[in-house]
């Protein structure tokens, strides 16, 4: 209210939305968890998929938590928030995206209630920061380790496998499961005792036309190129394989020039004197016990002949990224002089060919001894299918690595999260404020995703709850819900639904950290811009005349 004579002070920009308090508090923590609602059916191997068009028009189907949050194109802030969570846990993990958005909506909606009861936010985020604190030390006492894992196949099939119970390519899942063993293993590298897993030495190829059972692990590297000239071998056995980062041709000037020939056999001696260069070239490649070359930038027609009656395999303009793959998989390595080309800079294949996939022509590069790159060709019927079992295929390989790096991982299940929720709640006891209230709340909020496996499966989320509560008040401590057998409490390590210690940790974390954000904003403003929308034509109102100046103005 403005007192006689008093000029009201104006802060903010005319258009600027501003809400505080606990209003601000409410819009916020609503916002937050209708997203968490809209992809919480999707957790779980009984979960639903969404279908998402574009303005495009283009559809993506899906139950892949970061993919359909980062296609969902979100407007309020807060909400953009729970879309970061679902990243930094994608990109930190590989899975467990929904799980850590889920977790993050129930804490706000339980933090929303202390709210309501007038506990402070401040009390409320030293709760919330107590008790994931804690979740971090149970969590590694829980945590069961991996043995060396050349050894446990069986294991890591089985983590690999969970990942994919809640996928849609349950025809080829036990496939799935194998590939991404055997792919994660096979590039493996030790660095000081300890296994070193990137993701980005596994190549995956989509292709349609096949069912997804014929999907395949290629020990290797697959080009998309093919064989340069028609009179080359096609295919290569007992492969030594140059890596060339260099033109096979004649190399131009600097500047353009002008050559003046008065005599015809001054254009032969010009010509075969190109041919030399080229020929010389070629005979250095067949010096150093090369039969295939593959080669990041050009390569000359006239070089190409002389390749091809040497009976040289050649492919060109192959990208830096598979170029430094091959170095992995054959053990060669990347020469930018032919003249300093050797047989020590060789790599070896047991077979280089080129095979006809659905249309296009790749070169295969395979049966390496001990390839730390390798190629997965991934066939279903659409586009859509293939795009999903990339994405399932993605969070298999992502979940065995993390084991593979870590050595640890925990029963799945919905078990963990039980053992939690009891262990915090007794924690919270050691609080004689209003943080006691606080703590429960998050215990309680971690039982969020034991009902939702159960709600998404049909099964009473209640009963469930109160059987699993008790099964660990008697201390079986890996006991979860197995959808498998209609709900059934049983020791998860025993039937093999596990996952890694990694996954439900940043989970956790993820989602107390973006919680206590959220709950620490009281004030929103949001400023709207003063200038003036552009209409079809794109100018704004108002001007027209030449140039978008107003009319008269020339």
């Amino acid at each position: 209210m403005i007192g006689q004579g008093q000029v009201p002070v104006i802060i903010l920009k005319e258009g600027t939305q501003r809400s505080k308090g606990q209003d601000a508090q409410k819009n916020n923590i609503m916002a937050a968890g209708i997203v968490a609602d809209t992809i919480k059916s999707t957790l779980g191997p009984k979960g639903m998929d969404k279908m998402l068009v574009d303005s495009l028009g283009d559809i993506l189907i899906s139950n892949d938590g970061a993919t359909l949050l980062d296609e969902i194109d979100v407007q309020h802030p807060a909400a953009k928030m729970i879309v970061q969570v679902a990243k930094a846990q994608d990109m930190e993990t590989g899975d467990g995206t929904t799980s850590s958005v889920v977790i993050t909506g129930e804490l706000l909606k339980k933090g929303a209630d202390l709210l309501d009861k007038k506990i402070h936010a401040s009390l409320i985020v030293e709760g919330y920061k107590a008790a994931s604190k804690k979740a971090q030390e149970i969590l590694e006492n829980l945590a069961k380790t991996l043995e060396p894992f050349q050894e446990d196949n069986n294991l890591l099939f089985q983590i690999a496998i969970t990942s994919l119970h809640s996928k849609s390519v349950h025809a080829a899942k036990e496939l799935m499961a194998k590939i991404a063993v055997d792919s994660v293993k096979k590039v493996a590298d030790i660095e000081e005792d300890t296994y070193v897993v990137d993701l980005d030495n596994i190549k995956i190829l989509q292709k349609t036309g096949k069912s997804l059972v014929d999907s395949k692990l290629i020990e290797g590297v697959i080009v998309d190129k093919e064989v340069v000239h028609t009179s080359m071998p096609k295919t290569v056995k007992d492969a030594k394989i140059l890596l060339l980062n260099q033109n096979i041709e004649v190399q131009k000037g600097e500047w353009d020039r002008e050559i003046r020939i008065n005599d015809p056999l001054e254009m032969k001696s010009f010509l075969d004197n190109e041919e030399q260069i080229l020929q010389e070239m070629v005979d250095q490649i067949v010096a150093s016990g090369a039969n295939v070359v593959v080669c990041q930038k050009g390569i000359d027609d006239m070089a190409q002949y002389f390749m091809a009656k040497e009976n040289i395999l050649a492919i060109r303009r192959v990208k830096k990224s598979d170029m430094e793959k091959l170095t992995r998989a054959t053990g060669g390595k990347i020469v930018t002089n032919l003249k300093d080309a050797s047989a020590e800079d060789l790599g070896s294949a047991g077979v280089v060919e080129e095979i006809k996939i659905a249309d296009d022509d790749h070169v295969f590069i395979r049966k390496c001894k001990n390839p730390k790159s390798v190629s997965i060709i991934l066939y279903g019927a659409t586009k859509y299918v293939t795009d999903e079992a990339e994405r399932s295929l993605h969070d298999a390989l992502s979940v065995v690595r993390n084991v593979v790096e870590d050595k640890t991982y925990l029963p799945g299940g919905g078990a963990i999260f039980t053992e939690l929720s009891l262990k915090i709640n007794e924690f919270a006891d050691e609080f004689k404020d209003k943080r006691q209230l606080a703590v429960k709340s998050f215990a309680d909020a971690l039982l969020s995703i034991p009902s939702t496996l159960a709600e998404n499966a049909g099964i009473d989320p209640l009963d469930i709850l109160n059987e699993l509560r008790a099964a660990h008040a008697e201390g079986k401590a890996y006991h979860g819900i197995d959808l498998f057998q209609n709900g059934k409490i049983t020791d998860m390590l025993e039937v093999g639904i596990i996952e890694p210690l990694r996954v439900v940790s940043q989970a956790i974390k993820s989602a107390s950290e973006s919680s206590i954000l959220i709950l620490r904003i009281d004030d929103v403003i949001i400023a709207r811009s003063e200038r003036p929308a552009m209409p079809p034509g794109g100018m704004p109102p108002g001007m027209g005349g030449m140039g978008g100046m107003p009319p008269g103005m020339m």
